[in-house]
């Protein structure tokens, strides 16, 4: 007992200095541990931040919305992918009417923003919109038909599109159609109540037979 009395008298200062040292470096050692896990969890935190901003950023960016018209069973405006064509938007639409004519319209045609994309019906001259193009004919010929609706195929919805004619004149054009038959020529919109002499001249520019 004597030995490690005189022991601890000569050695006390030294041993009392390792073990300040132990709980120091014990401290240091738990704090730097908990400060680099904070520093961890932040940083994970602004990258999935700054992530999920790319992707909205992305997402918003990959989207096209487009306005689809005419023979198909849904017409609307639509929210498609970017790198959509046009038979997708078709599909999103419904599909098309039993009557449609798809061989007018180019269906590999790929999206953009604000497109109108117009099906037209059997027989019917096309309205030229971003899915439809005039004939290599008409090229030549200098004619303008591509621009005309048929009046004997157009719809209500397409009739509306003329400037001059309203709900209810084109109600009026297809009961007159349902009546009787097929127009013989655009003037014969003159037998209609409501349709003067110049209202006929100034349609006859966006109607066809």
């Amino acid at each position: 007992m004597q030995q490690l009395s005189e022991l601890w008298i000569k050695y006390r200062i030294q041993v009392l200095m390792i073990v300040i040292a132990a709980v120091v470096g014990g401290y240091w050692m738990l704090n730097k541990n908990n400060n680099d896990a904070l520093i961890s969890n932040t940083n994970a935190v602004l990258t999935s931040s700054e992530t999920g901003s790319s992707l909205t950023s992305t997402t918003i960016k990959g989207t096209v919305a487009i306005d689809i018209k005419g023979a198909v069973k849904m017409p609307g405006v639509y929210e498609l992918k970017a790198d959509d064509r046009v038979n997708e938007a078709l599909k999103a639409a419904g599909g098309p009417l039993p009557n449609a004519d798809l061989r007018q319209v180019n269906l590999a045609k790929q999206l953009t923003d604000q497109q109108m994309i117009y099906i037209p019906l059997q027989g019917e001259t096309p309205v030229v919109s971003s899915s439809t193009e005039p004939s290599a004919a008409n090229n030549e010929n200098g004619s303008d038909n591509s621009a005309k609706i048929n009046l004997n195929t157009a719809t209500k919805e397409q009739l509306c599109q003329i400037t001059g004619i309203g709900d209810k004149k084109a109600d009026l054009i297809l009961q007159y159609r349902q009546e009787h038959g097929q127009f013989k020529s655009v003037d014969e919109l003159k037998e209609i109540n409501g349709f003067g002499e110049k209202t006929v001249a100034k349609l006859k520019d966006h109607l066809s037979i």
